[in-house]
């Protein structure tokens, strides 16, 4: 992987980072639907825009299929799951369990894209989720109904990101559907989807300009920004590699807490933090070959 790559990786999780803290703001006040719905389109809006002074070729007719199940699985899934979990669990639980992607991913590569799962990956794979949970300090949650559901919410998002992922290689190998438009139809069809849930999910009262300022921060840069870098990233170095950026996500979302929050670092967070560089590290340098079957 090259050096650009890898600042792209840890630029993501900077800002995936701080998207666990602004659902916490953000999310009582305007609701779990309407903060998902608002967010994918917002961002679909953004890159829609983006795409057009670009003269990226969009494609509609040949590619809303892809387009809307990507929109789907990487957009309307994980932004209502992930926003309804941020009512009942901490941020930095949700960046952690977000972490099991690449878990996913790797299993749905070997399934999907005949990658071998090697030991090397394996090993870095297990030690960062064992390192963010360190980082976290898992168990510190209680058990309740409302908290496992929010959970089970967390791993449905998780692998849900995954199986987008492999959509996109898929889709975007030589000759495919260019990276850019697919963050772009995917995020506009995704908001699409979300438009009939909408007369459902007006909040109470008027949200404040800080939840709504949050919800901006998503769209634009948690989300429109972050796609546009991502998906080229899917198809330059694989789902396993890309989705690795998860490790890092709660390390930052720990960071921003702590300079903006003022909360503090322990030494957990600073065990944790080094095993999961240590995993990102394994991940990386990883092969990438294909399994190789025989004919009989």
């Amino acid at each position: 992987m090259s050096s650009a790559d890898l600042a792209k990786l840890v630029f993501l999780s900077a800002i995936w980072g701080g998207s666990f803290i602004f659902l916490r703001i953000a999310v009582p006040e305007t609701g779990p639907l309407l903060t998902a719905a608002l967010r994918t389109g917002l961002a679909g809006l953004a890159l829609m825009a983006f795409a057009l002074m670009t003269g990226v070729q969009m494609n509609w007719r040949s590619n809303a299929k892809p387009f809307a199940i990507v929109g789907l699985f990487a957009g309307v899934i994980p932004f209502t799951c992930f926003s309804f979990a941020a009512l009942y669990i901490p941020a930095a639980h949700s960046a952690v369990l977000n972490a099991t992607a690449p878990l996913f991913g790797a299993i749905f590569s070997v399934i999907w894209l005949s990658e071998r799962l090697t030991i090397r990956k394996l090993t870095g794979l297990v030690l960062g989720v064992v390192g963010v949970g360190i980082l976290v300090g898992v168990g510190t949650v209680a058990m309740t109904p409302s908290t496992l559901l929010a959970i089970a919410a967390c791993l449905v998002s998780a692998a849900s990101y995954a199986l987008s992922s492999i959509i996109v290689q898929k889709t975007g190998r030589p000759g495919g559907i260019h990276p850019i438009a697919m963050a772009t139809g995917s995020l506009a069809l995704g908001g699409l989807m979300m438009v009939p849930a909408l007369p459902f999910t007006l909040p109470p009262a008027m949200p404040s300009v800080t939840a709504l300022a949050c919800i901006a921060a998503m769209s634009l840069l948690s989300s429109g920004l972050a796609q546009a870098l991502f998906i080229p990233l899917i198809v330059k170095v694989g789902p396993t590699r890309a989705m690795s950026v998860s490790f890092l996500i709660p390390l930052f979302s720990m960071l921003w807490a702590f300079i903006f929050l003022h909360e503090s670092v322990g030494m957990s967070t600073l065990v944790g933090g080094v095993i999961v560089l240590v995993a990102m590290g394994l991940v990386l340098t990883s092969s990438r070959s294909p399994v190789h079957t025989q004919e009989a």
